[in-house]
């Protein structure tokens, strides 16, 4: 080997280096969920069924279910929301379905949030929820729930308490992933 091998490599000085390109920001719109979107939805959902335990749905939701859930959101008014990209890509959605499906219960719902995988970390779960209250407001809900696995769903746990959801109970094995039992947290926020 020569001696040059052996030397360390030299540096260019400071202001002859080529900077990084800085990052662009992560931004998106949220608007309301439309049927176009419905097969990004459908990916998004399905990939949260087959991989974690943030939903406890073990099968995943074929693009006519997603339909006929719109539909019924729809007619009942609740909140179907989706954050797009500059580009037009759906990177999340946000959701109330009725609690329960008694008239009595007509002013309570259940919130759901998925993101795209890529998309997480970065403030859009949070702008989510917090147009999704706002918008569950304007629907004339008065009470927003959460249910949410007592494993696995730490982010969506410390999202949903960051504004105002409280914890109301817990029930425990109640469900069975993965080869594994589960338990569910559900918390309230008044959004009267």
């Amino acid at each position: 080997m020569l001696e040059e091998e052996y030397a360390p490599r030299r540096v260019k000085p400071f202001h002859l280096r080529r900077l990084p390109a800085p990052e662009a920001p992560f931004t998106w719109t949220i608007r309301p969920a439309t049927p176009r979107d419905l097969p990004d939805v459908r990916e998004i959902y399905n990939h949260y069924v087959t991989n974690s335990m943030v939903t406890l749905d073990e099968d995943t939701m074929s693009l006519r279910e997603w339909r006929a859930k719109y539909a019924y959101l729809t007619r009942l008014k609740l909140p179907f929301l989706v954050a797009v990209s500059p580009s037009g890509q759906v990177l999340g959605y946000a959701l109330c379905a009725p609690w329960i499906q008694r008239r009595a219960y007509r002013f309570t719902a259940e919130s759901s949030i998925y993101l795209r995988a890529a998309s997480t970390g970065k403030g859009l779960g949070r702008a989510l929820l917090v147009a999704l209250i706002d918008a569950g407001r304007e629907a004339g809900l008065k009470q927003m729930l959460a249910v949410i696995a007592d494993r696995g769903a730490e982010a969506s746990m410390a999202l949903h308490r960051s504004l105002g959801f409280t914890e109301q109970g817990r029930m425990g094995d109640v469900a069975f992933k993965f080869d594994r039992s589960i338990g569910t947290v559900l918390l309230q926020k008044s959004i009267k």
